[in-house]
């Protein structure tokens, strides 16, 4: 399993709309993907009150795992998006 830290510079860190983004993304993954705020205890990346329960807001840092780095590419990228 492959992990990544990232920075999320998205003004409104992963609440409602980026959230959504990020859980409809990791969905599509075959096999386990979390998401981990800083050093915390990692939760599915595929359930949106479990990502919305990290409260990520901008200048956080996540810590993503998942199988694929074009998984993690494209949560990162979301992480993101401004």
């Amino acid at each position: 399993m492959a992990e990544r830290r990232v920075k999320v510079e998205s003004e409104v860190g992963l609440h409602a709309r980026p959230a959504a983004l990020f859980v409809g993304a990791a969905a599509k993954a075959g096999g386990d993907v979390t998401v981990a705020k800083g050093d915390g205890s990692p939760v599915s990346a595929k359930s949106i009150l479990a990502v919305m329960s990290l409260d990520v807001r901008h200048g956080d840092e996540i810590v993503i795992n998942a199988e694929s780095e074009e998984l993690l590419d494209e949560l990162a990228a979301i992480a993101n998006a401004g």
